[in-house]
């Protein structure tokens, strides 16, 4: 059994709590600079509160799960991977690409595996859709359109610290752009407005955004982005080919579908990411765990997070400067 640390007490950190005992892994140490949270998730996990040395100096602890707030990533991957610890780090790594090649130098020197938690990868349609891709079921992929909004903005207070939506909330996007592309963007455009809420603007933030991806050979991904979606999580890819095309809809809460005189209806989208991504989650932890007591490459690793950020940074780049951003 795969002993753990994990740092951060918060809402993510408790979804990755309760997946480990399901998933073949123990935890030991819950890390959080608040306390009555740290200690209400150890006692639901039979863990202790402790204190970043102590967890890391544990000899029995194995890997560590980092899903504390974002500015705190960089600086325990590199003390994680200099402990010889596994590492499953929360996206993004930082908001600083000098900084992640910090992480990523250090995570190499130790030789410890790493996945950063882009959750959708491991979400059971769009795996699927990316399996038939695989098995050549649509051909060569020419395009792929990619809708993420949320049912409703996070506080402003977040939106200060968050990095901005390229590096907090388009960065899943990009990372599963680059994953259904099958090759790098070379290009990005993008352009973003503030439509539903003006004091995430006064922050210096958009909340509703549109890009364009282009890679060496021509193909294309756009990705939509809104904060606001008035009937649930909108989580939607389509995927179009040369022999024709894949679509990965929105889960809902019930498949039933009424049809009456006045219209034909179905349930709305599930509400939001801890519903839509649930069984993601627990895939995600379970892959992890396998790869690290298998000794077998990580399905999403440093690198991805790397590029992901790559490509946020871009997009912030050309909204700013109002053109295409060549890689």
């Amino acid at each position: 059994m795969l002993h753990f640390a994990q740092f951060g007490a918060g809402r993510i950190g408790a979804i990755h709590a309760a997946n480990l005992a399901g998933c073949g892994g123990r935890l030991r140490h819950i890390v959080d600079v608040h306390a009555p949270a740290a200690q209400a998730l150890a006692e639901r996990h039979g863990a202790q509160v402790s204190t970043t040395e102590a967890a890391l100096a544990d000899p029995e602890v194995g890997a560590v799960i980092i899903a504390s707030s974002t500015d705190t990533h960089a600086d325990l991957v590199i003390r994680a991977a200099k402990a010889g610890k596994a590492i499953f780090c929360e996206k993004p790594i930082d908001l600083s690409l000098a900084r992640v090649d910090e992480c990523l130098e250090a995570v190499q020197a130790a030789g410890v595996p790493m996945l950063v938690g882009f959750n959708r990868r491991f979400d059971p349609d769009f795996a699927e859709l990316q399996r038939r891709i695989q098995a050549g079921a649509i051909g060569a992929v020419e395009q792929v359109v990619i809708t993420s909004r949320d049912p409703g903005p996070p506080p402003v207070s977040y939106i200060k610290v968050s990095g901005g939506l390229f590096r907090d909330m388009t960065i899943h996007d990009f990372d599963m752009a680059r994953w259904m592309l099958g090759e790098e963007p070379v290009e990005v455009f993008a352009t973003g407005s503030n439509l539903v809420d003006p004091e995430i603007g006064a922050a210096g933030d958009i909340d509703s955004a549109m890009v364009v991806l282009k890679t060496k050979s021509g193909r294309m991904a756009t990705i939509n982005n809104s904060r606001r979606a008035a009937y649930g999580y909108d989580q939607r890819v389509e995927v179009h080919g040369s022999l024709g095309r894949l679509i990965a809809g929105n889960r809902v809460g019930s498949t039933v579908e009424q049809a009456d005189a006045q219209a034909v209806s179905t349930e709305k989208p599930l509400h939001f990411f801890l519903e839509r991504y649930a069984l993601a989650y627990r895939a995600e932890m379970l892959a992890f765990i396998d790869s690290v007591t298998k000794g077998s490459p990580m399905p999403v690793g440093a690198a991805d997070g790397r590029q992901a950020l790559v490509l946020a940074d871009a997009a912030l780049r050309s909204m700013a400067e109002g053109r295409v951003v060549r890689l």
